[in-house]
């Protein structure tokens, strides 16, 4: 793949906003009930999700600014297909089955590129940008005529910059089905944002059992205990939508699981720091160190660059996570966003692939790099650092899988920091309901 330059990609939108929502929503009902490990572990049971889950929801494929001139394309994976979104000459986003209608190739890897029209390696049949045929080589040999009209088209729809697909050709609109949380991204532009890294690594675990370490805060003490210095990991407001979720987590307080604090602790004073506050100067109290922050930063933004008017204070320092159902981490901040995408394996339940982007806030945009970041593909041999904090969910989670599989294991316990994972698996049986067997959900 050839490096993609940054030159021509940026179509600044301006959404109108009236700011993220922050009420609480009442929480449903969902009762106390064991989460059958099978749904982990079983290779029937992700069958079933493929049946039922990722060929009928919303997926993301990619970044609108990687697609954002007429021939550029990129190459996504899911299960056991390949989908590539292209722009085509008509300036329209069109997805398509990665899959020439002759013999079955696929006609590029995953990545991203710029192309004129798509050729298949083995005979040469060539499709344009808008799915239909360029030519067949030595047409005359099929008196029958082509297998079909050209690629196969599924849904495409952009929202937020980001570009989505769906394998579902009856799906409902991207709107509706991110609604009700649509609204509460716009405020953070990301349309403003740009990569700074982008990777995926393969993990020894169900594409869930990493949805659910990025879903709750329960276990920061035990695998996280750096953030008890950073966080309160405890006072955390939690939302249940109707198929999505969320989590408000206070970041630049000190968790109320720490005891004793006698002086402003290592975590704090880099976030001092960074805000562009001398630590050695802060006389206030260590509990008001989040609203100093927040106070500072907003007093600054016009001045290096940020526009932080549709968010509200806490924004300015809070991790506002969201999972998109069914397989998307948002962490969003003022300034950035960490992005996470948890894949299933096409056959093996105890494999998944797990990407990171992260995006940050464009101040200008003659400062952009000449290239943008190359995707870069981890295993689990490679142990590639991702970071403290997600190497030690990533240590965790080939370990929880492993005893997943025990006899001993019957299920997940959950307890009430743990709701957005009920929540998460009362979603996946309301589609396995509506899309699969009547008796699909007898475990």
């Amino acid at each position: 793949m050839s490096e993609r330059s940054y030159k021509t990609v940026v179509r600044v939108k301006e959404p109108v906003s009236k700011g993220t929502p922050v009420e609480h929503v009442p929480l449903p009902e969902l009762g106390h009930k064991l989460i059958p490990k099978e749904r982990y572990t079983s290779e029937e049971f992700l069958e079933l999700e493929w049946q039922t889950i990722w060929t009928k929801v919303w997926l993301l494929g990619g970044l609108e600014r990687d697609v954002a001139e007429p021939g550029d394309y990129l190459c996504t994976e899911i299960g056991r297909e390949s989908v590539i979104i292209v722009r085509g000459q008509d300036n329209k986003l069109r997805a398509f089955y990665n899959v020439c209608p002759h013999r079955g190739n696929r006609l590029v890897e995953p990545g991203m590129d710029q192309v004129d029209s798509f050729v298949c390696s083995y005979h040469g049949w060539e499709y344009g940008t808008n799915g239909r045929f360029v030519s067949i080589p030595d047409r005359e040999l099929f008196p029958q005529g082509p297998p079909c009209a050209g690629l196969t088209e599924i849904p495409c729809d952009t929202w937020n910059n980001f570009v989505f697909f769906s394998l579902n050709p009856d799906v409902m609109s991207l709107a509706e089905y991110m609604a009700p949380i649509a609204g509460h991204f716009e405020p953070y532009h990301f349309d403003r944002m740009t990569v700074v890294r982008d990777l995926t690594v393969e993990w020894g675990c169900n594409w869930k059992t990493s949805v659910d370490a990025f879903n709750e805060t329960y276990h920061v003490a035990a695998t996280h205990p750096q953030l008890l210095w950073y966080l309160n990991d405890m006072d955390v407001q939690i939302d249940c939508y109707e198929r999505h979720s969320r989590y408000l987590v206070p970041f630049g307080m000190v968790s109320p699981k720490i005891e004793r604090v006698p002086e402003i602790p290592p975590p704090l004073k880099v976030m001092l720091s960074d805000a562009g506050l001398d630590p050695a100067s802060y006389e206030g109290p260590i509990d008001g160190i989040r609203k100093a922050v927040q106070q500072h930063l907003r007093e600054k933004a016009a001045e290096e660059g940020f526009d932080y008017s549709d968010l509200n204070d806490d924004q300015l320092t809070d991790d506002y996570n969201y999972l998109v159902f069914p397989n998307l981490t948002f962490n969003t901040h003022a300034d950035h966003l960490m992005l996470f995408r948890h894949r299933p394996h096409a056959t093996d339940p105890n494999q998944m692939y797990f990407d990171v982007w992260m995006l940050h806030y464009i101040v200008d945009e003659d400062e952009l790099p000449e290239e943008r970041p190359r995707h870069r593909h981890f295993t689990a041999a490679d142990r590639k650092s991702l970071g403290m904090v997600i190497d030690q969910d990533g240590g965790n989670l080939p370990k929880v899988q492993q005893g997943m599989n025990s006899a001993a294991f019957q299920g997940l316990w959950l307890g009430d920091l743990e709701v957005r994972l009920r929540h998460f698996h009362k979603t996946i049986e309301d589609y396995i309901q509506e899309y699969g067997p009547e008796d699909a959900l007898n475990e």
